[in-house]
């Protein structure tokens, strides 16, 4: 059986596990925002960052790629992925129905927000870009994680509006 992966952030263009195949796919029921104060990999206790997270909302979907994970790498892949997403409890392992492009549907691991967690927040957009552009965690700068990844949406046709705004906003913040 194939161990599917959903990537809406960072899992789109750093992986880090051995994906035989990459699809467009949709998970139908979550927001992808910048919704999580983060105090590990993008910012610190001191100083959080944010990163994105799925908010489950019932009208919403987010679209981004299944990732179909190498044969005879699952195990170490699930252990690796719960090293690096469940670095605090904000976020919850859940195995979720996601629909392929191609039509199919299949059951894949995703990573979504816990709503009571305290780095749980919403922030207007401008409170977003200002912490964005200034915090620092150690994966790298916050900017690194928010460039990469409105670049990647990008580049397989999934532009984000907030996204792409966010990213305008702290390049002109930067300079």
């Amino acid at each position: 059986m194939t161990m599917w992966v959903f990537g809406y952030g960072s899992l789109l263009w750093n992986p880090e596990f051995p994906v035989a195949r990459r699809e467009v796919a949709t998970l139908h029921g979550y927001a992808r925002s910048f919704c999580m104060r983060s105090i590990h990999h993008r910012g610190s206790e001191e100083a959080p960052g944010l990163v994105l997270a799925l908010d489950e909302q019932d009208e919403a979907h987010c679209k981004g790629l299944a990732l179909s994970v190498e044969a005879g790498h699952e195990e170490a892949t699930l252990t690796a992925l719960r090293e690096r997403e469940l670095i605090s409890s904000a976020y919850v392992e859940r195995f979720l129905d996601v629909d392929l492009e191609s039509g199919e549907r299949v059951n894949a691991v995703v990573y979504v927000i816990d709503p009571h967690h305290v780095q749980y927040c919403h922030l207007e957009l401008e409170e977003q870009a200002q912490i964005i552009a200034h915090a620092v965690g150690g994966r790298g700068p916050n900017s690194e994680y928010l460039f990469n990844t409105a670049g990647h949406l990008d580049e397989i046709g999934l532009s984000d509006p907030d996204l792409n705004w966010l990213t305008e906003r702290v390049r002109h913040i930067l300079s």
